[in-house]
């Protein structure tokens, strides 16, 4: 114990020091690994090691998804996707009691599938979405609680580029766990709303809406293309016409076809706008995946995941207690950790653990981007609370209290995953046949 502390305290001591002084997650990981190296514990500074590693932990097939994924939620944006998801759940519920706030959220559960980050749900539909709740009569908390715990659907359901991080890391199928987060992303939504419903009934919310069926045709009819791009991704991978990473690719054509032909909101110079932003932040992203493939490296030289492992197993064997304890050690990392640097951090340490354990990569990797939305939320460095205080009226301090409240539905939807582990691999093996 005392020279895992020791190892721990030297390897991860330092990047959360790094972390927490402001410096780039990725800047942060490789200094750490050049310290370690050149430490008593490291095997000296091996400049081919680090350029090989970090060619090949950036030479696969699957991570080409994340341009592609990254670039369709910027496109979908572009050409007026936020409007017309929004439009469209406002005429089928927004006729329900505290109808504008259950629109908030099945919004967001639509416009999870073209963005597959929690941030672009917040910032993309977070103005609308409370500016239609604030003018509707409702108060500022709830507003603020409704829209940012709705926006973290977003990484669950498909496509996720959390999703693909992990399955980068963990060699796990793509398809596999973007099928596994449909049905937990979807309990995130229900349990939401019931707790919305109590809210309204609380505080004696009413709607003006009634259901105008002629409203709800007019605005399917407009949204029908944007809602056949999830079902192009989706129902591909189900079919095994092509993969995750394909889809990602057939998916950004048919949403510039879309924007250019059919919408004409995406001019060429529009296009290349959104791929010089595109390629901004797929840059900013796979660096950190390729120094935290070296950073897992350095770890399993230091034998880290194998001490950790032992140390975990050594206090239990029970996969059910093993993951109760790495949901602990992750819902306090997300407080002050952003979701993907985590990924990247403790994937490559987790997966010795889980093996030991027996515990299923495909359910545990679910579990673990569940738990980390929670940081989004939670401060000092809730990333949905800043999104939500320049996106509204709100000062931080409102979202924060806002939010709260709303961290019930999604903790349960997390015990329940935890505890009913075919919630995640049912769909994941079933549907795909495996």
């Amino acid at each position: 114990m005392s020279e895992l502390l020791i190892i721990g305290a030297l390897f991860l001591g330092l990047l959360l020091v790094l972390y927490a002084l402001g410096v780039p997650v990725g800047i942060a990981m490789g200094a750490t690994c050049v310290v370690i190296m050149v430490s008593p514990y490291g095997r000296g500074l091996n400049y081919g090691l680090i350029a090989q590693q970090l060619l090949y932990g950036l030479n696969s097939f699957t991570l080409l998804a994340i341009p592609f994924y990254l670039l369709l939620g910027r496109l979908m944006n572009r050409i007026g996707m936020t409007q017309r998801i929004f439009a469209l759940a406002n005429a089928f519920v927004g006729q329900f009691r505290g109808g504008i706030a259950h629109v908030n959220i099945v919004a967001s559960m639509i416009f999870s599938g073209m963005s597959g980050l929690a941030v672009a749900d917040a910032a993309g539909l977070g103005r609308v979405e409370y500016t239609a709740m604030r003018d509707q009569g409702y108060e500022k908390d709830i507003s603020l609680g409704v829209t940012g715990s709705s926006a973290i659907i977003g990484p669950i359901i498909p496509p996720s580029v959390p999703i693909i991080i992990y399955a980068v890391l963990a060699e796990e199928s793509i398809g596999q766990l973007f099928l596994g987060g449909i049905l937990p992303g979807i309990l995130i939504g229900v349990f939401l709303m019931l707790l919305v419903f109590l809210f309204v009934y609380l505080r004696g919310y009413e709607t003006e809406d009634t259901f105008d069926l002629s409203e709800a045709w007019q605005c399917l009819k407009e949204a029908v293309f944007p809602l056949f791009a999830p079902v192009l991704i989706i129902g591909g991978i189900l079919t095994g016409t092509f993969t995750a990473t394909e889809a990602g690719a057939i998916a950004v054509v048919y949403t510039v076809l879309l924007g250019m032909f059919v919408y004409n909101e995406l001019s060429l110079r529009g296009l290349f706008e959104e791929l010089q932003y595109g390629m901004v932040e797929t840059f900013s992203l796979t660096f950190i995946v390729g120094i935290a493939s070296l950073y897992g490296l350095v770890a399993l030289q230091l034998q880290l995941p194998i001490l950790m492992a032992e140390s975990i197993t050594n206090f239990s064997n029970d996969p059910s207690v093993v993951i109760f304890l790495l949901v602990a050690l992750l819902l306090v990392v997300g407080t002050f950790m952003e979701t993907i640097a985590a990924i990247t951090i403790l994937v490559p340490i987790f997966m010795p653990i889980l093996d030991v354990a027996g515990i299923d990569p495909l359910h545990f990797g679910i579990v673990m981007i569940l738990t980390l939305m929670l940081g989004l939320l939670t401060p000092p460095f809730g990333v949905i609370l800043f999104v939500l205080e320049k996106v509204t009226d709100a000062s931080l301090e409102e979202a924060m209290k806002g939010v709260l409240p709303y961290y019930i539905p999604i903790l349960l939807v997390l015990l329940l995953t935890i505890l009913v582990p075919e919630i995640v691999t049912y769909p994941a093996t079933e549907l795909l046949g495996t």
